[in-house]
Parts: structure tokens; C-alpha cells; sequence
């Protein structure tokens, strides 16, 4: 029996859509802290900014949860190891695979070149015989800026690519869509300065007006317009496209389930209810420790619900 989320068509299901949403939020927090190490806000000592240590957790655990989650959900987990050294262009999933390892490469050492010396020590008390890791990252650290911009460019990318992967489902008129790879780049740059702000705010002790959490705040409401614009140029294009993309955006945005998760989860609880707030909140409310649990945590399910209603309502309808 269909129902929102088992129907004939379905193809992908919700791991996936969760996949996508861990991956927006890597590629958003890493963009986030480079941004934020550059910019000189993050203070003398970087390793020292509780934004940055946030981000250096959240970052790879995120990205590593979603294809741990990713792996268990094939039919054949044990044989996705092929994956990992078998490359080829045709495949989105298998361009997927080398971009991830090589952004995965590069966020480590940019994370060894910040907290160098935490691994100096760490080293130093577990295992010596591997002090020669220090020697390397030291003659590595002089390539920190040009691995800055390359860390930032493959963060792009792989926000990029959560859209990518969806349209790659060329059969469905509404995945297949160029605008979806840069409406999911805003939206999980969106979810990445949403989850720093919340990790930062409940585990540290960083004050919600610090140059830091000032500086992440910043990107915020521009991120949240340009996810805005692209998401109602998304729904356009496929309501002036005509014939099954007309079908599709209507079956997505003006009736059923996922019609209620558009309007109410990515809409107003995403989108407007997050901006509202800010816009009538005062200043002194804003630098409250609650308003900003609260706006990012509106923020980080409306992401969600985008995630899992541009798969799954993008998925009943095929060409």
C-alpha cells in the first residue's frame, strides 16, 4: 500500500536522505572554520577557539557517521570496500567516493597543522617512536594557506555534490534539476553555521559575543536569503517547465504529506520562523544563550526537512 514513504516509484529512501544532510553539514562547518581561522577571529592560537574545536570534531564525525550509515544500509556492506579504490567517471557514487577521501585528506591535516601541538603531545605520551609525525606536519605547515583555499574549494564541492547526487536520478523531472546541487550547497552551508553556533553554545564556554560566534552569525541570514531564492527559482522552473515538472512540483508543494513538510517544516520552521525572529528580536535577546538554541535548531530541521522532502517527493513523480 503507498504511503508517503513507501510508493512504487521510491527508489531512495530516508538513510539517504540523512546521508545528505551529515554531508551538508561537514562541508558547512569546514567552510565556516577556515573562513573563521583566515579572518583572524579565531584569536592568536586557533587550537585555543572553541568554534574551531567544535568544527574540528564536528566536521569529520559527521561526514564519517553518514557513510558508516551509508555502508550497513547496501544489500552487500562488506563489498563496499571496491568502492573505495575502483574509480570510475560515470559513476556519480563512485565520484562521491574520491572526492570524500580526498577532502577527508586534506580537512585532517589542515586539523594537524591547528592542533600541532595537542599532537605533539599526544605522541609524546603514547607513542614516541612516531615523533617523526611531528618533523612532517612542521614542513607541511608552510603550505597552510594554499591548503586553506583547496579545503575551502572541495567543501563546495561537497555540498555541492548531495545535490548532484540526487540528480542523477534522471528519471524523476524534479531531481533532475540544475538547480539542486546549489540549492543544497546554500542550504548545508546553512546547517554547518547552525550546528557550529549549537555545538559552541551548549558544550563550551565561548560567550555568545565573541569576535568568533559574531563572525559565524554573519553568514547567516545572507545563506538563509540565497537558500530562499534558490529554493523558490527551483519550485519555479519546474512550474513554468511544463508537463511532468509541472506534475511534480505540484505534487510536491500543493498537495499530501509533503505539501505539509514544504510549508510548515522547510518553509516556516526553516526559513521564515528562523529569519522573523531575527529580525524582531533585539540585540540584547539575540546574545541570549536560549535564542540562539533556539534559531539554530529551527534552522537544522528545516535543512532536515528540505533533505527529506526534495528525496522523497521528488521521487513520485517520473518522466
Amino acid at each position: 500500500m503507498s504511503s508517503p514513504f513507501h510508493f512504487p516509484s521510491l527508489v531512495w529512501d530516508e538513510i539517504i536522505a540523512i546521508y545528505l544532510f551529515l554531508l551538508g553539514i561537514s562541508a558547512g562547518a569546514t567552510m565556516l572554520a577556515v573562513l573563521l581561522k583566515r579572518s583572524g577571529n579565531a584569536g592568536i592560537n586557533p587550537a585555543e577557539n572553541n568554534v574551531i574545536r567544535c568544527a574540528a570534531i564536528i566536521a569529520p564525525v559527521t561526514i564519517i557517521l553518514g557513510l558508516v550509515i551509508l555502508i550497513f544500509h547496501l544489500t552487500k556492506p562488506w563489498t563496499f570496500w571496491y568502492l573505495m579504490f575502483n574509480y570510475h567517471h560515470t559513476s556519480i557514487m563512485s565520484m562521491g567516493v574520491m572526492l570524500f577521501q580526498i577532502y577527508m585528506a586534506f580537512l585532517l591535516l589542515w586539523l594537524a597543522f591547528i592542533f600541532k601541538a595537542l599532537i605533539a603531545q599526544l605522541i609524546a605520551r603514547f607513542v614516541p617512536k612516531l615523533t617523526f609525525v611531528n618533523t612532517l606536519i612542521t614542513k607541511l605547515e608552510r603550505f597552510s594557506s594554499p591548503v586553506e583555499i583547496i579545503l575551502i574549494f572541495l567543501a563546495v564541492l561537497l555540498g555541492a555534490y548531495t545535490g548532484f547526487l540526487l540528480s542523477a536520478l534522471i528519471s524523476y523531472p524534479m531531481l533532475n534539476n540544475p538547480v539542486l546541487p546549489a540549492l543544497f550547497l546554500a542550504s548545508g552551508t546553512s546547517s554547518g553555521i547552525a550546528a557550529l553556533m549549537l555545538a559552541t553554545v551548549l558544550f563550551t564556554k565561548e560567550g555568545t559575543h565573541s569576535a568568533a560566534l559574531n563572525f559565524v552569525h554573519k553568514f547567516e541570514l545572507p545563506v538563509v536569503l540565497i537558500e530562499a531564492f534558490l529554493l523558490f527559482a527551483f519550485c519555479i522552473g519546474l512550474y513554468l517547465g511544463g508537463g511532468q515538472k509541472t506534475v511534480a512540483i505540484y505534487n510536491a508543494v500543493g498537495t499530501g504529506f509533503w505539501a505539509y513538510v514544504f510549508w510548515i517544516g522547510l518553509v516556516g520552521i526553516g526559513l521564515v520562523l528562523p529569519t522573523l525572529l531575527n529580525a524582531v528580536a533585539s540585540n540584547a535577546m539575540k546574545h541570549r544563550k536560549g535564542f540562539v538554541i533556539l534559531v539554530t535548531t529551527l534552522s537544522l530541521i528545516g535543512v532536515l526537512c528540505l533533505r527529506f522532502w526534495a528525496l522523497y517527493a521528488g521521487q513520485m513523480t517520473l518522466a
